[in-house]
């Protein structure tokens, strides 16, 4: 299998996030638009933990009537 020589990304563009990733090579506004694209992520998440803790305590709820 042939490897391309260049890559067709620039280095640093991905938009996949990855834990412990080398940030020296980002831009500031990379760097911005990750701080950014994390908030975001963090954001969902704990949306997603009240939901379940909100689920979680009708069905504790629920089942301590009986």
């Amino acid at each position: 299998m042939a490897m391309a020589i260049f890559d067709d990304e620039p280095a640093g563009k991905s938009g996949q996030h990855e834990i412990g990733r080398d940030l020296s090579k980002l831009s500031l506004d990379d760097l911005r638009a990750r701080i950014d694209m994390l908030r975001g992520e963090i954001a969902r998440t704990e949306a997603e933990l009240q939901s379940r803790d909100a689920t979680l305590s009708a069905a504790e709820a629920l089942f301590r009537r009986g």
